[in-house]
């Protein structure tokens, strides 16, 4: 018998979560009321593989990247650029080969791919945020071995290998530093070079670094010294450690870290301090399945952007600085796919695409929260060179086809100008969020902005849990609209539009789709209209506008006026 109650409550409850889901949801938006600047913090993306950068489906989404908004730099963070190799790219690997020795230990260093990377970059619009890791084989203390051969499904520890380890001679390092810089600024100039953003090294709390934290804040000193050496006006910041979830050691670490370049003894120097013109940490979720289903978990990643904000703004010294987070992620393995880690099976329709929105939204009002200079959070999503279709890993596009994910940065790119007040009957506020995450009735909220006589309003209708709901009832009202008629362009991803993972699925799951097929697919990867542009009536100011939101499904809505 209880066995037989238990999912008969679960199934009681499903349902009574979903009839409050149903609810109609009031949201309104007031265009005078100004929350603050509308900071293009989505734009910055990143991942293990560098050299995928300068391959046929890599230049393809680069160039889709630096589209989105031509009048705001994209920035692309990637690991590897100073690895040992032949510039061959395989999951969570990549190499420049940009410094060897000779047989008597005489520095070589050779740009050649390092530029490759960087020149498909720029070509596209598209601007480093410069990672300067990891440790060639020539300079690091345990070499051998080197390259890694994991794969999915192999123990994710395997990855670290002699490229993890601290230098042999920290002035060595220091000068392939200072000449990547130096050469840099030669081959893009000093105006360009001074719009990137320099950063030490990933996740230093972890098997990532193989040395102590303080060897590790001893190669900060040395890299930033030569950072500035060659460049004194670049920006170098970190420390890119890992969540700051409670006192666990990303948050331990990003603490010690801002008291050392602050208070501590430069070892580079032998000064008090280190040059810090930006701080980054990491932010990830921790999806699960549950009763068979995917369960993500919003609130953990939420906790982590908290911490981090909470923990600079109490250095009133550093509390100005720009913060990124290096890598915002809804959980933390790009290429650990769905097939060996279920919890995955997010990534490839719209629940991925409502969670960005949801999160994205929250980040902005956690920095205001805090009173910090948030500019930036770094999706950990690119894409894998010739890999299966749909094979569920966390990458934008998928054999040059768009995923539903990426239409989310598309409508964050049409918006601009001021974040202005969204208020109503929502069940959900950021701190709500970031406490419980959305286990009970759905997340149906709104960001909006205004700019140049355009408010948008982006609308999601998110849920943790992976589970079928019936689409809700939701009226938006934007106030103090100074027209008598306006223009409505109504963005929407869902399962029937900016959707290629649903039509994919209809071909049948195709992995050699024809080029007929490819082109469908393709087409479908765009952001889609829900209907046609229309014409609004505005009364007192204000226009009203009703739509049925599916759950997981994302709106856009923006009015056009004289």
């Amino acid at each position: 018998m209880q066995k037989k109650i238990v999912p008969l409550l679960f199934l009681i409850l499903l349902c009574f979560e979903n009839i409050q889901a149903q609810q109609p949801v009031s949201i309104q938006v007031d265009i005078n009321k100004v929350k603050g600047k509308m900071e293009p913090v989505w734009a910055w993306f990143g991942c293990d593989e560098p050299n995928y950068a300068y391959m046929k489906d890599g230049k393809k989404l680069l160039t889709e990247l630096g589209q989105i908004k031509p009048s705001v730099p994209v920035y692309f963070r990637a690991h590897n650029m100073l690895t040992t190799g032949d510039g061959s790219a395989s999951f969570k690997w990549g190499s420049t080969n940009a410094y060897t020795e000779d047989a008597n230990g005489n520095p070589i260093y050779n740009w050649k791919i390092v530029d490759s990377i960087f020149d498909t970059y720029l070509a596209r619009g598209i601007k480093p945020m410069a990672e300067v890791g990891f440790m060639p084989q020539a300079l690091s203390t345990k070499p051998e071995p080197y390259r890694h051969n994991w794969k999915p499904g192999d123990p994710y520890g395997n990855i670290y290998t002699g490229w993890a380890y601290p230098p042999k001679d920290y002035k060595k390092w220091a000068a392939l530093v200072y000449e990547w810089v130096k050469h840099s600024v030669e081959r893009y100039g000093k105006e360009e070079v001074d719009t990137w953003y320099w950063e030490l090294w990933n996740e230093p709390d972890l098997a990532y670094w193989r040395g102590t934290r303080q060897e590790f804040f001893k190669l900060y000193d040395y890299t930033a010294d030569a950072i500035k050496r060659a460049l004194p006006s670049a920006k170098v910041g970190g420390v890119d450690g890992t969540g700051p979830l409670g006192r666990l050691s990303g948050y331990r670490l990003l603490e010690g870290f801002l008291q050392h370049t602050l208070r501590d003894t430069n070892y580079a120097t032998g000064k008090i301090g280190a040059p810090l013109d930006f701080i980054t940490f990491h932010a990830k979720g921790a999806p699960s399945v549950v009763r068979g289903h995917v369960r993500m978990n919003l609130g953990t990643q939420l906790r982590a952007v908290n911490n981090g904000f909470e923990l600079v703004s109490s250095f009133p010294e550093l509390k100005h600085l720009p913060i990124i987070i290096g890598e915002s992620d809804p959980e933390g393995c790009a290429a650990c796919g769905m097939h060996t880690n279920p919890e995955n099976a997010y990534r490839n329709g719209t629940m991925f695409s409502s969670y960005t929105a949801a999160a994205f939204a929250r980040k902005y009002e956690l920095a205001d929260y805090y009173k910090i200079n948030f500019i930036g959070a770094v999706s950990w999503a690119f894409e894998f060179e010739d890999q299966p279709w749909f094979h569920g890993f966390r990458d934008l596009a998928t054999n040059g086809v768009d995923k539903p994910v990426l239409n989310v940065f598309r409508m964050y790119g049409k918006m601009g100008g001021q974040r202005v007040e969204v208020s109503g009957n929502m069940a959900y506020d950021f701190l709500r969020v970031r406490d419980s995450s959305v286990r009970r009735e759905a997340d149906i909220n709104a960001l909006a902005s205004y700019e140049n006589k355009t408010a948008s309003v982006m609308v999601w209708n998110y849920h943790d849990e992976d589970l079928p709901a019936p689409a809700s009832p939701v009226s938006v009202s934007i106030k103090n609209i100074p027209a008598k008629k306006a223009l409505l362009t109504h963005y929407r991803i869902d399962d029937q539009h900016s959707n290629s993972y649903e039509v994919w699925k209809k071909m049948g799951s195709p992995q050699q789709p024809s080029q007929a097929q490819i082109k469908e697919l393709e087409k479908a990867g765009q952001l889609a209209m829900l209907e046609s542009p229309k014409t609004v009536r505005i009364k007192n100011g204000q226009a009203v506008i009703q739509l049925q939101l599916p759950r997981q499904g994302v709106s856009l809505l923006q009015l056009t006026w004289r």
